[in-house]
């Protein structure tokens, strides 16, 4: 599967969805004003190119989040990605290892940590909420640590979930089970259908020991009733004793809450905004990262997630002081339009943009494009 863009594969993937998941990925809250926004912030920047530089060799390998990565981007934390392709957990993970990144994977994972963990070479990173009841939390944490993650992911930014008007169309978060018309739009999609029959009952596989629901439905809704709303800065300073490993924050859009959040022991930080799903309207992640990553300075690092739909997005996030990129609709689209060679398709095509454009900046590898920043992006 020849890589043509990510915007191709949003293309493919809405033609192979049935709209009831085809809208969950694609919709943002209310207006949807700072789904918009996350993309205008980085048409704002332009990358120089610069000539007659030695670019032969152009190296996007950085060490990020702890380790030495093959990329400058991972896969971010996604929620029912296992219902854009049937085993679509496992095919991310799997794509993820090839290219030497990260998977976070989400607690509304289709396939369990455990499960996940397995996955040869897979560098896995946990991402929670934490639940009303303190020890399913606990749990959770328990069970991370029994699969060998390091690095936790702590989502903050969904106290409240707000009205979503694609899902409100299709009765996403009120059913229990797919209506008549959920069935016909299943039905206009007989590959996607075919492959999720062939599966075998699609249940959320991170909330399985916890008699969540029914099915599959059932299990989110009551689980998304479960996070703790009344979450404060006491309950992260509980989460940093309870948690030895790495603890990133996911959701912070403020250079005062950064701080908060470092002083509480977090050692890592995700500016987004949820990909323009919670607050509606919100600042773009990229018009807050520079902030950001000045109100932290060297005490953590700063991940940027939101609005990243091709290489010169990452180029220009890292410029501004991102220590890498976290992908979300771009890898549920992959695996909707091809699996398995959707996300290889992604990945490899991802990664040579971003050589692509680092070459022609000038700059031939990570620590390059840091010193040379300000050289290398001009405001539109």
């Amino acid at each position: 599967m020849e890589f043509s863009g990510i915007d191709d594969l949003c293309q493919m993937a809405n033609r192979r969805l049935p709209r009831l998941f085809r809208d969950y990925v694609n919709g943002g809250a209310h207006g949807e004003v700072a789904l918009r926004a996350n993309r205008q912030a980085f048409l704002d920047w332009k990358i120089i190119p610069r000539c007659l530089r030695d670019v032969s060799q152009v190296d996007i390998g950085s060490t990020w989040l702890g380790r030495s990565r093959g990329a400058p981007f991972m896969l971010g934390p996604v929620g029912f990605a296992g219902m854009m392709h049937a085993g679509g957990d496992v095919m991310a993970a799997q794509a993820a290892a090839r290219a030497g990144i990260p998977l976070a994977v989400s607690t509304f994972s289709i396939a369990s940590m455990e499960k996940l963990s397995r996955v040869p070479g897979v560098d896995l990173l946990a991402q929670i909420y934490v639940f009303r009841d303190r020890d399913l939390t606990r749990d959770m944490l328990r069970r991370a640590h029994a699969c060998g993650i390091d690095g936790i992911i702590l989502t903050v930014d969904t106290a409240i979930t707000p009205m979503r008007a694609r899902d409100v169309r299709n009765g996403f978060r009120r059913m229990t089970r797919p209506s008549v018309a959920q069935l016909l739009s299943m039905a206009g999609r007989p590959g996607w259908s075919l492959r999720m029959l062939m599966a075998g009952k699609a249940r959320i596989g991170n909330l399985a020991p916890y008699g969540m629901g029914r099915n599959l439905l059932e299990e989110a809704r009551n689980a998304a009733a479960e996070i703790d709303p009344s979450l404060t800065w006491q309950d992260l300073a509980w989460l940093r004793k309870e948690w030895g490993g790495r603890l990133i924050v996911k959701g912070v859009m403020d250079a005062a809450d950064a701080r908060q959040c470092v002083d509480n022991g977090a050692d890592a930080l995700i500016v987004s905004n949820h990909g323009g799903r919670q607050m509606d309207p919100s600042p773009a992640t990229l018009s807050v990262l520079p902030e950001i990553v000045e109100a932290v300075g060297d005490r953590c690092e700063v991940v940027l997630d939101s609005g990243v739909r091709q290489g010169g997005d990452i180029v220009t996030a890292l410029a501004l002081g991102a220590s890498g990129v976290a992908l979300g609709r771009p890898w549920a689209w992959a695996l909707a339009a091809g699996g398995r060679k959707g996300m290889d398709a992604l990945t490899t095509g991802l990664s040579g943009e971003v050589r692509d454009v680092m070459g022609l900046a000038g700059v031939r590898n990570m620590a390059e494009l840091v010193a040379q920043r300000k050289q290398v992006l001009r405001r539109a």
